[in-house]
């Protein structure tokens, strides 16, 4: 057996024949199972979906409560049965809510990993890594090259150049679900203690991982009268909104954006980012190749990003390995890069 035995690759995404099931489907499915809630992932307009409490929850915050027909949560580390085959979802390290899927039939089984991390993230449950027959993963910074630092270390610089340019108000471009929550609980750990202003299309998700539990310190929606008046404050919006005109109402603003792909210098100077935070939700180039030795797998296929690479290197450790180059993944992640840089 192996995992095309339980996966198949369809023009909509992955399709497990044995369940009737789509995971993260690209487009309507009669039934989903839905990693974590990132608009390149998590869709709306699917007759069944599943997926962990928090990731339906945030699917209801940015779609509406009728974004599917049916919903089903699914308990981490508990097996359901769907089909012939039983599913175990495993936390991702993403974002809130973030899980790997465990499909398991006829004694073998396939972990789906979905986007994750291994770097520290206040705000959501590490990842765990699971031991498997198949290991699906992505590999958006899958080259050598990309080795995120410690995300600490970037909290530092912001707050260093806050401290130099004390009039200057710092606005921080980041993606509005987990990364920004995420620089929130990091400039708390780190001692700020400071109202953190934020967008508006920040306020409800990040209202969210309040009532969740996550401790973010007094945020304040930045209200459009008040702008002239937050020189020395950190503002965290979108990433098209540090060069928007919503922007420009600050004194003298610092333009400064948190992602992995500002590890490329080039593509901040593009936008005119002056304060490039390389703090990235997705696993750099060790922590995915030590990710798929801890699973043990035989087999390894690549879902999107940088495959090859990857493919080439756990070839080189005996691994079966494919790149799938599924199409529509990342964009969202690309945007931000791409707005951001």
């Amino acid at each position: 057996m192996s995992a095309k035995d339980i996966l198949t690759q369809t023009p909509l995404g992955l399709y497990c024949p044995g369940g009737d099931f789509h995971l993260d489907p690209m487009r309507p499915v009669p039934r989903a199972l839905v990693t974590h809630g990132h608009s390149d992932h998590a869709r709306s307009g699917h007759d069944a979906v599943m997926a962990t409490a928090q990731t339906l929850d945030i699917m209801a915050l940015r779609y509406g409560e009728d974004f599917t027909l049916s919903r089903q949560m699914a308990p981490l580390g508990e097996w359901t049965r769907v089909g012939d085959v039983r599913v175990r979802f495993h936390p991702a390290g993403h974002v809130l809510g973030s899980a790997q899927i465990e499909i398991e039939q006829n004694g073998f089984n396939v972990v789906v990993s979905g986007d994750y991390k291994r770097a520290l993230d206040p705000t959501c449950l590490p990842f765990e890594p699971v031991r498997c027959r198949a290991f699906i993963t992505e590999a958006t910074f899958g080259l050598p090259v990309f080795r995120h630092p410690d995300a600490a270390d970037e909290i530092a610089k912001l707050l260093a150049s806050r401290a130099l340019f004390p009039e200057r108000t710092h606005i921080l471009g980041a993606y509005a679900l987990g990364k920004a929550q995420r620089l929130m609980a990091l400039l708390r750990r780190a001692g700020y203690e400071r109202p953190i202003y934020v967008h508006g299309a920040l306020e409800k998700l990040t209202a969210y991982y309040g009532r969740q539990g996550v401790v973010l310190g007094e945020v304040v929606k930045v209200v459009a009268a008040e702008r002239p008046k937050l020189g020395g404050e950190i503002v965290i919006c979108p990433p098209s909104a540090i060069k928007d005109l919503w922007a420009r109402k600050f004194p003298d603003p610092v333009t400064a954006a948190a992602s992995g792909w500002m590890r490329v210098r080039a593509r901040a100077r593009l936008k005119g980012v002056e304060l490039p935070l390389i703090v990235s939700d997705h696993a750099d180039w060790e922590a995915l190749c030590t990710t798929v030795v801890e699973t043990g797998c035989e087999e390894l296929w690549v879902t999107h990003g940088e495959a090859d690479a990857l493919v080439h290197w756990a070839g080189g450790q005996g691994i079966a390995a494919r790149p799938l180059h599924l199409i529509g993944y990342g964009e969202d992640q690309e945007d931000e890069v791409l707005e951001a840089a």
